[in-house]
């Protein structure tokens, strides 16, 4: 005869509370809340969190077709394989323009507030991404979207071929090639993609933020949180911080600066 109250040998009260309100706030798959909890409670084991899970009655996500993902995985490269892409942010007050840049292989993500998606602010956004990066940038992969490409009708005029766009010639000074999704297929830009959804929905889909000078700071903080914080399964639990300082302690040659110095201060 088991007990009156299934309960963790493993687990307390207070750590199963902890786990059981992480599922139901973030709805995260198993090994995802794994890899967010495993620092908070040390005797944590993949077992156990799937027993609480089940005895609490949430061990099944809700089924949603159009969160289920049917593309394949992206090709292997080297760290410096950006994609960049635009959305926007909208509060009762006005929206946002969000520019966003996230590598491939480290998952270092930046963004940046602009006024309007236009061709000068893709091309200084580029700027801004090149130079905050610590490594060196070798491919950046966009849409194409007037902030970072003529329109296809456009590309064979006599503008195209003698003065180019903005955005490209940023790429040539910095000796980065530029690639282009497929026209009306944005799913190739999927990291990038992924990432907007990730953003909204911790932010203007779980909050409301009372300005838009709010609604910045509070990106701006859950993008730090990303970089430095959170353990992502496709980096081997490890945080995009960690995964840079683990490549440039295998080549630092492609390194502008020591990555370590990122670490936010008490002033950041």
């Amino acid at each position: 005869m088991g007990p009156r109250q299934p309960r963790s040998s493993v687990l307390t009260e207070a750590e199963e509370a902890i786990v059981v309100e992480c599922r139901r706030r973030t709805l995260l798959p198993l090994d995802d809340i794994l890899g967010c909890l495993r620092e908070t409670i040390p005797t944590l084991s993949r077992s156990a969190l799937h027993r609480c899970l089940v005895r609490h009655g949430i061990s099944r996500l809700p089924h949603n077709e159009e969160k289920t993902s049917k593309r394949q995985r992206f090709a292997e490269t080297a760290i410096g394989y950006v994609h960049i892409d635009v959305c926007e942010l909208r509060l009762a007050e006005g929206k946002l323009f969000m520019f966003l840049a996230i590598d491939r292989v480290s998952k270092l993500t930046h963004v940046a507030f602009l006024n309007a998606n236009t061709t000068m602010n893709g091309a200084a956004f580029l700027r801004e991404v090149v130079e905050t990066f610590p490594y060196r940038i070798h491919t950046v992969l966009t849409d194409n979207g007037m902030a970072f490409a003529d329109l296809p009708k456009y590309r064979d005029g006599a503008t195209a071929r003698w003065v180019g766009h903005i955005f490209e010639r940023v790429c040539d000074e910095n000796s980065i090639e530029h690639r282009l999704t497929n026209p009306y297929h944005p799913w190739t830009n999927g990291q990038a993609e992924r990432m907007n959804r990730t953003v909204k929905d911790a932010t203007i889909k779980a909050f409301h933020d009372p300005s838009l000078d709010a609604l910045k700071a509070h990106v701006l903080a859950f993008v730090q949180a990303y970089n430095f914080a959170t353990h992502l399964k496709a980096l081997k639990w490890r945080t995009p911080f960690q995964a840079i300082c683990d490549a440039w302690t295998k080549d630092p040659s492609i390194f502008k600066i020591k990555p370590h110095h990122l670490i936010p201060g008490p002033n950041t």
